[in-house]
């Protein structure tokens, strides 16, 4: 939540600005309007010879936990480069992206989540410093318990399912879970 004015520093008040329908913080020195939008995870499902690239996660939340490679998307790139780079800095991985595979909309988090489907080019990948370790898993393997997250479950479950029929979709889910505790670094700021 904004506390402060980013322009000017004052301190900000939350209310509905004339014209709009949602409380916004309102820079009363400045008149400055701040608006706070949803954040954007990217990932990829990163297959090579029938397995799936997960990582052990190094940091909060879900320490410890397996995962797709994804992070958010940083300003100025899209959505591909997002999952690229991602995949390259938790895994160490280069992928060639084949095509959107899953939306997962997290609303009380104010998060979207988007996974790209792709192929290792070369099968090579190592932890990144977000990652205690990176593994290929076929799909009896998954350790399904020791996920980190409801929509890398979702993923992983459509993305095997869509691999067995032999035609991959693209698949779009809204997933209110509310965080569990030990989770608030899964809210925004």
């Amino acid at each position: 939540m904004i506390c402060y004015c980013p322009h000017c520093g004052h301190p900000v008040r939350h209310c509905v600005p004339a014209g709009d329908n949602r409380p916004r913080a309102v820079c009363d020195a400045c008149g400055a309007i701040h608006y706070e939008n949803p954040k954007l995870v990217l990932g990829c499902v990163a297959e090579w010879q029938g397995r799936v690239l997960l990582c052990r996660r190094a940091i909060a939340p879900r320490l410890g936990r397996w995962t797709l490679p994804a992070g958010f998307m940083e300003n100025g790139e899209s959505t591909q480069a997002a999952a690229l780079r991602e995949t390259l800095e938790e895994a160490c991985a280069q992928v060639r992206i084949e095509a959107l595979f899953a939306l997962v909309d997290i609303p009380a988090i104010s998060q979207t989540h988007l996974f790209y489907r792709g192929t290792l080019t070369d099968g090579q990948h190592a932890p990144g410093v977000e990652s205690l370790e990176t593994a290929l898993w076929r799909e009896e393997e998954i350790p399904w318990a020791e996920l980190a997250f409801p929509s890398v479950r979702f993923c992983l479950e459509r993305y095997f399912a869509d691999r067995r029929r032999g035609a991959f979709g693209t698949h779009v889910k809204c997933e209110n879970w509310p965080p569990e505790a030990g989770d608030a670094a899964l809210a925004p700021p």
